[in-house]
């Protein structure tokens, strides 16, 4: 019997000649990553070990994001902590404010993850860079701290389940963040509980790399292990003109044994948009369009790279905002910003009348930089719109791609590209 992609890049770095779904093996790795959040707790855990020294001071990488630039006096501090450790280990890889951005953004734009790695952050969408053709996965500080400390960490090898996106979308908006809001809302929040989400298919194939990691990046919304994506002509064209070290490409094998296989034609998909407050609860935009807003986020790791940004400012070019809408742009990336600047897409924003932010989760998480207030209701490009999660638990957030959030923003209410035109 063969193997899934997943299943061959945990056996390579377990040493094992193969392994199967079940199996608890130890796997070395190839990059930790945390934040201002999740990085204070891990280097607190990391303390109790009684090593001195991370395992690799090249693979150890620490990014201040969810509440950077530094909301408040804690936040600060959080920041600080990272900052402080960074230095004491000599980390090659800490990235200060201004020199960073939104970690699942930033890592594939500097080449740090490539095709093969095994990758372990403290953020549970550290599954994104499954888009690139590697296993990653989020842990908790506890278990990251352990990797800093050994550069290894114990899996159970997941099950795979196989998503055949067959098709060619005939609307013009819908794209990978359509996908996954689909795929969601057609098997759950926990309907790929640890297990690995693998995406193929023409559509698939069809898909920018930015499409692709907003689908691995949305895999933990199913309650997957990990999402990922076979590599192939697009992903190491974008690989080679970034990559800071070697990679492998590993594929699946036509007996991999999977214990699912779900078709999906794309073909008359709609734009999805996930009502509140679920990610799975999903329903064509055509359905939506009762839905007045408040707020329109567009960013965050989902949904702040280039193609992204490109789209909202094809949308709200030479348009104006609602007037009762607060639109808040956030580029992935410093890199994607200063494109954004020299491109005009920055300008289109602002004469529209939305602000645009330097790189941060801010707003995702409700940390700042976009809080609602009680029955406020926010359209938005971010990954999940749980009870209380972009501020007053009597808030709403309504997920959507870009190309849904930028015409919503300008309608005043959920709806279409098409309605602006």
């Amino acid at each position: 019997m063969g193997m899934t992609i997943t299943e061959k890049i945990l056996a390579d770095h377990a040493g094992l000649a193969e392994v199967s779904p079940g199996e608890l093996i130890n796997v070395k790795l190839d990059l930790v990553l945390a934040n201002d959040i999740t990085g204070p707790l891990a280097i607190k855990e990391f303390r109790k070990i009684g090593v001195d020294r991370v395992f690799d001071k090249d693979k150890v990488v620490l990014i201040p994001d969810h509440f950077a630039p530094a909301k408040d006096i804690p936040s600060a501090q959080q920041c600080l902590e990272i900052k402080e450790f960074s230095r004491e280990q000599g980390l090659t890889h800490y990235y200060e404010v201004g020199r960073n951005g939104i970690e699942h953004c930033f890592l594939p734009e500097q080449g740090l993850v490539v095709p093969g790695d095994v990758v372990i952050g403290a953020d549970s969408h550290t599954c994104t860079y499954g888009g690139l053709g590697a296993f990653a996965t989020g842990v908790g500080s506890t278990d990251l701290a352990v990797g800093m400390a050994t550069g290894e960490i114990w899996f159970r090898v997941p099950e795979s389940i196989k998503f055949i996106l067959k098709g060619k979308p005939r609307n013009p908006w819908v794209t990978g963040k359509d996908y996954i809001l689909a795929i969601i809302g057609k098997i759950g929040v926990d309907g790929a509980q640890y297990k690995a989400m693998e995406f193929t298919g023409e559509a698939i194939r069809d898909l920018s790399m930015d499409g692709r990691l907003t689908m691995a990046n949305m895999a933990i919304e199913a309650g997957a292990k990990n999402g990922i994506i076979e590599p192939d002509e697009k992903t190491l064209a974008y690989v080679k003109e970034r990559a800071q070290k070697p990679w492998k490409v590993y594929t699946s094998d036509p007996d991999a044994a999977y214990s699912e296989v779900i078709e999906i034609d794309v073909t008359n998909l709609e734009p999805q948009v996930a009502f509140p407050h679920l990610p799975s609860n999903t329903r064509p935009v055509s359905q939506a369009t009762q839905v007045k807003i408040d707020q329109a986020v567009i960013g965050s790791c989902t949904n702040g790279r280039w193609e992204d940004l490109v789209v909202a400012a094809e949308i709200i070019k030479g348009k104006k905002i609602h007037p009762e809408v607060r639109a808040i742009v956030i580029p992935g990336t410093q890199e994607i910003y200063l494109r954004a600047v020299k491109e005009g897409l920055v300008e289109i924003f602002v004469n529209a009348g939305a602000v645009v932010s330097t790189p941060t989760c801010g707003p995702c998480l409700g940390g700042y930089m976009g809080i609602l207030a009680k029955g406020e209701k926010a359209i938005s490009t971010t990954n999940r719109n749980f009870v209380g999660r972009m501020g007053h638990p009597e808030s709403e957030v309504y997920l959507s791609s870009p190309a849904i959030a930028a015409a919503s923003a300008i309608l005043g209410r959920i709806g279409s590209p098409e309605e602006v035109a």
